[in-house]
């Protein structure tokens, strides 16, 4: 096939394939707690030990992920490095999370069913994400193409991740829950989603033809020792982890579980109502999307950097004061996700410019030191990407703790499970959660609303500061790499 018209191909075939996987991220990564927190009924020690496994889970992705990459650095298959870890990845994630949405467990029998798919979580979705990304620095060196499939991969992500966001909510909790009860609802879209992933990826492994030049070379040992210096051994790559992942613990505060049990607490417990914030919230991010390898061939990345952070900020601010100083009305909720949509979108912003920046440190550790560790470089993000959502739910977690959310969602949890076996009807169940959330106390309100705006831009200029300190790729520095690797390669 033609070279650009192979290229073109890769841009549609390519992006397509991640709308399932992300769907299947977005359904463990988001609403996993929120699933346990509705769902079961925990004692402070039961989320402790749940809050711990999710956290040491991430700790052992530290291990798991760079090793993967290696791993997919040594694969010498006639479909490729990737595709073969893309494929099964896929079907393994798809089963445990099936099952993880599936068990009838309560009490400690839970927690332990729950560390036990956890961590085969994290090894089976591993396999899919690293072999996906990892993907990019092989479909193209161009800088300009690079942003054009970073851009629609994150595009049909967010496709893939808002529809989750969308449709999970809105089927699980309240009138519109399937089945009656949140328990039942769970499991069927669970079941729904890991259907459709392993169909999308069908996109990738047939439609995407990748450069395999380095398939020639013998493969690469597996050494724990070269893992560790190509990762302390590129300055850039290391800056750049940390900055990574300060923006991406800020970025999953609201979406991990806060934003929802907020909006539940103030505005009712309604999941179309979570739906519509997400949805819009979300919906903005989709122009960026688009329009993203435009506009950084406009404006450079820092400086993009500084636009986006200002305009997060003021989404936050309108978020926080709406917040504490309007009554709990649905002018209120437009106001707060109106300021969320902008949060968001700087966010989001800050996100793509991340990723384009992890990716070119690979250029960077070819000119240092000879070879382009692709996968092991690539490995990197979906790692920083778990341990951020570690991190974010022992902050959730935490959060839930201090003021005293869990009293509120066990007894949550226990309506729905009068419901799941037919003890009451649902007309009861609903009417018992809305006495309930009567009770709450203010101080819990605004609790989760501190949590989810002051947090989140806590986290956001921290990033926002080191990036433009200490991260030095811009794009005439990557330029002159890039032809200083030219000039190498026409000597040879």
């Amino acid at each position: 096939m033609d070279e650009q018209k192979q290229l073109k191909r890769n841009l549609i075939m390519y992006p397509l394939g991640t709308v399932g996987r992300d769907m299947i991220y977005a359904l463990f990564t988001n609403y996993i707690l929120t699933f346990v927190l509705f769902t079961r009924v925990l004692s402070a020690s039961q989320l402790a030990a749940i809050t711990a496994i999710m956290v040491a889970a991430r700790i052992f992705d530290g291990l798991n992920d760079p090793i993967m990459g290696n791993i997919i650095e040594r694969t010498r298959t006639k479909w490729g490095k990737f595709k073969p870890w893309l494929l099964i990845g896929v079907i393994t994630s798809s089963i445990v999370v099936t099952l993880a949405f599936n068990c009838k467990f309560q009490g400690w029998s839970f927690v332990v069913f729950f560390g036990i798919i956890y961590f085969l979580y994290s090894i089976t979705y591993t396999m899919n994400d690293i072999s996906y990304w990892g993907m990019v620095p092989a479909l193209s060196s161009d800088g300009n193409t690079r942003n054009q499939f970073t851009s629609r991969a994150t595009l049909f992500a967010g496709i893939g991740s808002t529809l989750a966001s969308v449709l999970i909510p809105m089927f699980t909790t309240g009138e519109m829950a399937l089945g009656g009860n949140t328990a039942t609802a769970y499991g069927i879209i669970a079941i729904v989603i890991c259907i459709l992933s392993p169909l999308f990826i069908l996109f990738t492994l047939f439609g995407v033809k990748e450069n395999r030049s380095d398939m020639a070379e013998p493969a690469p040992k597996i050494s724990f020792k070269m893992i560790v210096k190509t990762i302390a051994g590129n300055d850039q790559l290391l800056w750049i982890s940390l900055i990574f992942l300060l923006q991406q613990i800020g970025n999953g505060i609201v979406i991990g579980g806060i934003g929802s049990t907020y909006i539940y607490f103030e505005f009712g417990y309604n999941g179309g109502l979570y739906s519509l914030f997400t949805t819009v919230g979300m919906s903005v991010t989709a122009l960026l999307m688009i329009f993203y390898p435009t506009i950084s061939r406009k404006t450079n990345r820092k400086p993009l950097m500084t636009i986006m952070q200002i305009i997060a900020l003021v989404g936050y601010a309108v978020m926080l004061v709406a917040g504490l100083l309007l009554p709990a009305t649905m002018i209120k909720f437009y106001i707060i996700t109106i300021g969320y949509m902008a949060a968001n979108f700087g966010q989001y912003c800050f996100y793509l410019i991340m990723m384009i920046s992890i990716i070119n440190t690979v250029e960077y550790n070819e000119y240092k030191h000879g070879n382009r560790a692709e996968a092991i470089i690539s490995s990197l993000r979906p790692f920083l990407t778990k341990l951020a959502s570690a991190l974010c739910v022992a902050i959730t977690s935490g959060t839930y703790l201090i003021f005293g959310v869990t009293k509120i969602t066990n007894q949550i949890s226990t309506f729905e499970n009068q419901a799941s076996m037919n003890a009451i009807t649902e007309s009861q169940k609903l009417s018992s959660i809305g006495d309930l959330l009567k009770t709450i106390h203010a101080s819990q309100s605004k609790g989760l609303l501190f949590a989810m705006t002051l947090v989140p831009l806590a986290f956001m200029l921290a990033s926002y500061f080191i990036y433009k300190a200490k991260y030095n790729l811009d794009e005439a520095e990557y330029d002159r790499i890039c032809k200083e690797l030219e000039a190498r390669k026409a000597v040879k």
